[in-house]
């Protein structure tokens, strides 16, 4: 049976071209989560539709069909997106490619939404683009049920300490260690969102990248070799370090 959806708000992940004059487009929409749409014709010259079809831009959307490729009927522009300055327009890309892999096709998840939202705002507005995107990465995960246990060991029944150093699975969480790697502080500063400092940091971002490796199993995130691309060009050219952060941020 075909189904009808109208002036659904969402936001372009990724596109593709699809034969001649088409493109394939993957939206988070707020109600019906990750969806597939075929936008045709909008590679045409004279197309007045493909103007809208801009990342990080909201959009409302209407569209039909019966199998996992809908039909674009109807675009609306409802609000322009935030400006993303500099490497934070590369780390907008990297939300949307996290987002795309972290989600199911048709599993709605209106809190993502919000949280993708919240996070273009933040990117348009922060310098200090490393916290946001830790912060991103955690909420994401927390989502779509694979939340991080940060701030207990469990396997020796007590509090992480800032004191003391740990081996992180993202399975069962922290494990006290002489040989660990990761800083109870960096722990604790991830369970609270509280990231600030260059060490916290660096080792905030070392334990994020090996959880989220680990969920991909293995899938490759292309907007990370561009980030450090861009970051390291940066830095070439004495960008200040505040701005820059890192030489990689995702």
């Amino acid at each position: 049976m075909e189904t009808s959806v109208y002036l659904q708000p969402g936001y372009i992940l990724q596109h593709r071209p699809y034969r001649e004059s088409s493109l394939i487009i993957e939206v988070l929409t707020r109600d019906f989560g990750k969806i597939s749409i075929l936008a045709k014709g909008v590679r045409k010259p004279k197309s007045k539709v493909a103007a809208l079809l801009r990342p990080f831009t909201l959009l409302s959307l209407s569209y039909l069909g019966r199998s996992e490729l809908r039909t674009l009927t109807q675009v609306e522009l409802v609000q322009t997106s935030p400006p993303l300055p500099g490497l934070a327009l590369y780390c907008g890309f990297y939300i949307n490619e996290l987002t795309g892999h972290f989600l199911h096709k048709y599993d709605p998840h209106p809190e993502v939404f919000q949280l993708y939202q919240a996070c273009l705002v933040q990117l348009s507005e922060n310098s200090a683009i490393e916290p946001v995107l830790r912060n991103f990465e955690l909420n994401l995960l927390d989502n779509v049920g694979y939340g991080l246990s940060l701030a207990f060991d469990e396997q020796h029944r007590r509090p992480v300490s800032t004191a003391k150093k740990y081996i992180f699975s993202a399975d069962s969480g922290p494990v006290e260690a002489l040989n660990g790697t990761v800083a109870g502080q960096t722990l604790l500063a991830l369970h609270t969102r509280t990231l600030i400092g260059s060490e916290t940091l660096a080792g905030a971002k070392k334990l994020m990248r090996e959880v989220i490796d680990f969920h991909l199993q293995g899938k490759p995130l292309k907007s990370r070799a561009v980030i450090a691309k861009i970051a390291a060009s940066l830095q070439s050219k004495d960008t200040p370090r505040e701005v820059v952060g890192t030489d990689d941020l995702a």
